[in-house]
């Protein structure tokens, strides 16, 4: 834990100034926070620097909002699951479509981001409770949720947040481990916010998104 608080002070301003960042996708408006949600449907099993690479390719090309799946699918290269992906792509663009652009921010409560995190994960094909909370933590909304992949969960571990990882999560379990990580992080005055990108530094030498 002494190594973890000590890494923290290091890069709490890089972190800081990280999610400032994505304070700013939220203010910009919808074409922006389109991107981050086709961002965070691309990343299950992908790295996210490979993600990213992908939707600014997808942007530059213009293929994001007006793409044929198929066009969109060569865009994706070294994502995983590349099909389905295209796909989940184009169905959120027709559900979120609003006349000429993507509507996506009339969706989002900002004063209740749990209730739109619920409401994304049923709505959102290829969306669960990680991606929902990667998304609202990526548009600034996220403050107080737990981004639950691999990378977090075998540091919750470590640190005997937890004591196994799950192989599968429920709501309920997801909700329970993100309860106890944001009760055991309440004590080392990290928000939940800043552990993502922090145990991601520490893996990947990068504070990333």
């Amino acid at each position: 834990m002494k190594n973890l608080l000590k890494d923290h002070r290091r890069k709490k301003q890089a972190i800081k100034k990280r999610l400032q960042d994505f304070r700013q996708v939220y203010k910009r408006g919808d074409e922006d926070i389109f991107s981050e949600l086709c961002f965070c449907i691309l990343t299950p099993q992908a790295r996210a620097v490979v993600c990213d690479m992908a939707i600014k390719k997808l942007q530059d090309k213009g293929l994001l909002h007006r793409g044929a799946q198929e066009d969109i699918r060569k865009c994706l290269s070294g994502v995983r699951f590349p099909n389905n992906k295209a796909r989940y792509l184009i169905e959120a663009r027709e559900f979120f479509k609003n006349g000429k652009g993507p509507d996506i921010k009339s969706k989002i409560d900002p004063m209740d981001p749990n209730k739109t995190r619920d409401w994304l994960v049923r709505n959102v094909k290829g969306f669960g409770y990680k991606e929902a909370s990667h998304f609202l933590r990526n548009i600034g909304l996220g403050k107080d949720m737990a981004i639950l992949d691999r990378h977090i969960l075998k540091n919750l571990k470590r640190y005997k947040v937890i004591k196994k990882i799950p192989g599968a999560l429920s709501k309920k379990e997801y909700v329970r481990i993100e309860s106890k990580m944001r009760e055991f992080f309440k004590r080392t005055n990290i928000s939940m916010e800043e552990i993502d990108l922090l145990f991601w530094s520490m893996e990947t030498g990068m504070i990333f998104k």
